[in-house]
């Protein structure tokens, strides 16, 4: 008895007739359900549907990235049929089907060299999003996702809670923006000050002052981020 268990290419990878199921597959696949055939002595016996729920707050986050200015993709192994329900269903737009890992590499590959400096963000918690996250300018992983997954992530969510990525995109612009901040005030500062102490009209005592206030203006500047709360947990309760 040989009894094999797999997605329809595997079926018919194996030459095993699917088409007297193709009914019922297309069905499973329009409730957005991934398909998994059993077949024994080369007859399919039994079509199973499982059913892969998005994650609490999914939705919710993809409005969230939108209004940033950011466009939210899919990349799944799953089929064109299921992968466009769920994406629909989360208010994504632009979707890759029936990808492989290696295909996920290339896809982002394509997006870098879009033009316009795009820079690509990739979100995995598993082994076959490993690659791809690695590819990607920002790979971001989840804690609770597969060790592999973490390892290739620059950035790692430490909580099951996929809103945090509109929380690191808005913490990650906060930083850029106080970084420039600084840098403006220090140079400002600077161009001011020095000719002043090259005429001769500070003192170094004042001199030394004036740069040790600098210096801990700009320290308190930066120090402020701590208590700085990103509009993404403003308006949603923790978890």
């Amino acid at each position: 008895m040989t009894i094999s268990v797999g997605s329809l290419g595997f079926m018919q990878h194996q030459n095993i007739d699917t088409g007297h199921s193709s009914k019922t597959i297309e069905n499973l696949q329009e409730q957005g359900k991934t398909t998994v055939l059993v077949s024994i002595n080369g007859k399919v016996v039994a079509i199973i549907g499982l059913l892969d729920i998005p994650k609490s707050g999914a939705k919710e986050t993809m409005s969230a990235l939108k209004s940033l200015g950011i466009e939210p993709v899919m990349l799944t192994g799953d089929n064109e049929k299921t992968a466009r329900e769920i994406a629909h269903s989360i208010g994504i737009e632009r979707i890759f089907a029936d990808v492989l890992p290696s295909g996920k590499v290339y896809v982002v590959e394509q997006m870098q060299t879009e033009g316009n400096n795009k820079k690509v963000a990739m979100i995995g918690d598993g082994i076959n999003d490993a690659p791809a996250l690695t590819q990607a300018d920002v790979g971001i992983a989840i804690a609770s996702g597969t060790d592999i997954a973490i390892e290739a992530g620059k950035v790692v969510l430490i909580r099951d809670d996929i809103l945090d990525v509109v929380s690191a995109v808005e913490i990650a612009r906060k930083t850029v923006s106080k970084i420039k901040q600084n840098l403006l005030y220090a140079f400002v500062y600077n161009i001011i000050l020095i000719p002043v102490a090259a005429s001769g009209l500070l003192y170094p005592a004042l001199a030394g002052i004036a740069m040790a206030t600098s210096s801990i203006s700009v320290t308190m500047s930066s120090l402020a981020l701590k208590r700085w709360v990103p509009k993404s947990k403003k308006t949603r309760p923790e978890i």
